[in-house]
Formats: structure tokens, C-alpha cells, sequence
């Protein structure tokens, strides 16, 4: 998509605008998503453009045609409803960033989406939540060695304050303000908070997991006094810089498969999901437990609550 940002840049009458400009117009764009949304959009967006170049079509300005056969042809490929509708958000940014009109909003592509879901659904897959019984037998797996401290930190701390891993990656020493009985953290941007208004959330010290003497005793070890809290580490346990989202996914897998259950239904949602899943199986409310993971829609929140509970107080429980 870096590709379009000399292109035409509005609808009409041409407009003469220098490249400079328009550089400047496009890379201040980017901002409004995050650069995970943008990675996706890119692929998404090389995907068509190689797509058309096979029929061969017209990629830019495309025509509403175009991109629903495109549609049907990811369809073909197996790909989930969300990886396409996504794939024509990406295509409709791209002609908007060019100053055309986005084909995703005229009534030919619509129909082509909502035929796609009508056939392939829309049903996402849910990874396993790695509740509190969960994180507990993988932080008894957790090595005596910086290595291991640092996963320890990881696992702990992403649990009890129901972190999307690229939070966990961004906290910093400052952001953590240590109080009587746990701890003050502010989330200074999140997937929900994109300007950056921050976010502060109480973290319970626990008798069980301990996540902040563990982030304590990682800091301690690793000899981090401000700046990025978990960070890459050489083989002889050398600082390398931040972490990365992927990185914590990898290593919840890791440590699951470790624990004898299956890594592959387990990702970096799962310490998010897991808090979630304990608190509404302990009987909390689901606004109690919006506090710590910040959901802006109780729907949301009460999907994983529902099937947490699906068994609790069932009506047959009497007469099966």
C-alpha cells in the first residue's frame, strides 16, 4: 500500500500536489491504526494486486466486479469470513488513500460479503483460556534462571491483569507503581485506546501466583531499572531489547505443551481470556471483572462469562 502514496490523492478535478506532500499525508494516515492493522492491510492489499495481475484486471481503480470475484476466490482458498472482510477493508483503504472510491461500499461487493457469510459463516475459533489452574502448573515449569524469571514475570503478571500481549510488551518500570497489597499499572496505549489516553488497573499480589514479586524478582536478575520491563535475552542472558507480540504467543504455546495440554489451542489471547474465565467461574460480576480487562462492551464480556458457565445451575441438573 506504500505504493499508492503518490498517487492521485483526490476525486474530481486533478489537484496538483507535491510528493512530499503527499508522503507526509500518507504516513501521518498510518497513525490511525495500529501497525498490526497495517502489516495485515499490506498483505492483504499484495495479495489483490497479485490476484489481478493473474486475470488480469484493473487493481486500482478496481472494479466492483473485480473485487467480488476476489471474494469468491478467497472463499475457494478456505480462508475464514473475517480474514476476508478484512482483505476488502484493506482493498478499500487503498483506493481511498489513491482518492478513489472504496469498492467495499458499493452494493456489488455488500452482497458479495453477505453471501460469503451466509455460506461459510462467520463462527470464529476460540483458543483455550489459560485459566488460574493452567498458569499455575506452567509457572511451576518455569526454570531458576533469568530465562525462566522472565517467563515466570510473563505468565503471572499477563494472567492477573488480563493483558493483550502487545501491552504486556510495551510496560515499562514506570508504568508499574507498587501499593499495599499489589500494584498500580497504567496502559498507556491499547487495542481499545489507539490515542493513547491510558488506562490504570489494579494487580492483586496474590498468595497464589505472586505476579509482581515475580516481575520483581525478573527485573532484579536481569538488572532492569527502567525502561521496557521483558526483553529479548542472548543465550548467555544478555539484554536484546523489546519483545515482540509474537514472541508471548509463542511462548504461552511453549509452555502449555510443557504442562502436558494441547499448545496449539492455546495463543497470546489466552492470558487475557484465562482471567476472564476464572473470575466468571469464581461467581464474579462481569462488571467487577471489566475493571481489570478493560472491556468497553459488556457483551463481549459476558460471551466469555456465558460459556465459562454453561453447566453452572443448568435447568436439567434436577431431572437428568
Amino acid at each position: 500500500m506504500a505504493s499508492l502514496a503518490t498517487a492521485r490523492t483526490s476525486v474530481g478535478p486533478t489537484v496538483c500536489v507535491p510528493d512530499h506532500i503527499k508522503r507526509a499525508a500518507y504516513d501521518l494516515q498510518q497513525g490511525a491504526l495500529s501497525p498490526a492493522t497495517w502489516r495485515a492491510y499490506r498483505s492483504d492489499w499484495r495479495a489483490f494486486v497479485a490476484w489481478c495481475d493473474q486475470q488480469p484486471v484493473t487493481s486500482v481503480p478496481a472494479a466492483p466486479e473485480t473485487v467480488a470475484a476476489f471474494i469468491g476466490h478467497q472463499m475457494e482458498r478456505g480462508r475464514k469470513a473475517a480474514s476476508i472482510s478484512r482483505s476488502i477493508a484493506a482493498i478499500s483503504c487503498a483506493h481511498e488513500t489513491a482518492g478513489h472510491l472504496p469498492p467495499g461500499k458499493t452494493k456489488i461487493v455488500q452482497n458479495a460479503l453477505a453471501s460469503m457469510r451466509r455460506t461459510i459463516g462467520t463462527t470464529s475459533t476460540k483458543k483455550a483460556p489459560a485459566t488460574a489452574d493452567k498458569i499455575s502448573a506452567m509457572l511451576a515449569l518455569c526454570p531458576d534462571t533469568v530465562k525462566g524469571k522472565r517467563d515466570r514475570a510473563i505468565l503471572s503478571l499477563g494472567f492477573a491483569g488480563a493483558f493483550r500481549r502487545s501491552e504486556l510488551v510495551s510496560l515499562e518500570v514506570a508504568d508499574i507503581q507498587m501499593m499495599e497489597g499489589g500494584a498500580q499499572v497504567t496502559i498507556r496505549k491499547s487495542k481499545t485506546d489507539q490515542e493513547g489516553k491510558g488506562q490504570t488497573i489494579g494487580i492483586l499480589e496474590g498468595t497464589r501466583l505472586r505476579p509482581l514479586a515475580s516481575v520483581q524478582e525478573w527485573m532484579s536478575a536481569a538488572g532492569i531499572i527502567d525502561g521496557i520491563v521483558f526483553q529479548r535475552l542472548s543465550k548467555a542472558g544478555k539484554l536484546l531489547g523489546p519483545m515482540s507480540p509474537e514472541a508471548v504467543a509463542i511462548l504461552i504455546k511453549n509452555y502449555a505443551a510443557k504442562a502436558g495440554l494441547d499448545g496449539s489451542q492455546f495463543s497470546g489471547h489466552s492470558l487475557r481470556a484465562g482471567f476472564i474465565t476464572s473470575g466468571a467461574e469464581a461467581g464474579h460480576d462481569a462488571i467487577r471483572i471489566a475493571e481489570v480487562s478493560r472491556h468497553k462492551s459488556l457483551d463481549v464480556l459476558r460471551g466469555y462469562v456465558r460459556r465459562s458457565n454453561l453447566l453452572k445451575d443448568h435447568p436439567g441438573a434436577s431431572f437428568m
